[in-house]
């Protein structure tokens, strides 16, 4: 399930991931690995590229996303593109994934739009599974519209209407074995 959306049910009440919408870049055998894309983080992005002396974005003012938390001194860069797979990740409808602090640099000399998430959510083989299977996430097909264009406060409800759904009309039950 690599390049998904996915979604926290309403129902799911663990302070790191209440109404999230997660791009999940990498889901497999080993685990998971995504980026909470509807939460602001802790400083805006003008503020991170000046202490890494990168120079200053397209739009400095803008915040950064809270990825998730794990690794909250780390950071994603995600933009409209392509990138090499020894980078990061390229996902579906022309979005790339990057934790290179180079690809920050390049968006930023190149005034290319991104934004940048800070920390990740991560889960550990078939934790990702389990959990989808216990009623907590459900999962949509990746559109770029809900990363790219819509504010970070409309996205979960977004993200649930891709479904035909809205936060009132989910009620979640584990998958019976």
């Amino acid at each position: 399930m690599s390049s998904r959306l996915i979604i926290a049910s309403p129902q799911l009440d663990d302070p790191n991931f209440a109404r999230s919408v997660i791009l999940v870049c990498q889901h497999d055998e080993s685990g998971a690995f995504g980026l909470i894309i509807n939460r602001d983080g802790p400083v805006s992005i003008g503020a991170v590229t000046e202490r890494m002396d990168l120079g200053e974005p397209a739009e400095p003012d803008s915040v950064t996303w809270w990825g998730g938390p794990v690794g909250p001194g780390t950071g994603f860069v995600i933009w409209r593109g392509e990138t090499d797979d020894q980078e990061g990740w390229n996902l579906r409808g022309d979005i790339a994934v990057s934790p290179s602090a180079e690809r920050l640099k390049s968006l930023v000399k190149t005034q290319v739009p991104f934004f940048l998430c800070l920390g990740y959510a991560g889960w550990g083989a078939g934790q990702l599974d389990h959990e989808i299977e216990t009623g907590s996430w459900l999962y949509a097909d990746v559109d770029p519209a809900i990363i790219f264009d819509v504010p970070l406060d409309e996205r979960y409800d977004q993200a649930l209407l891709l479904l035909g759904l809205t936060p009132h009309t989910v009620s979640m039950t584990p998958i019976e074995a």
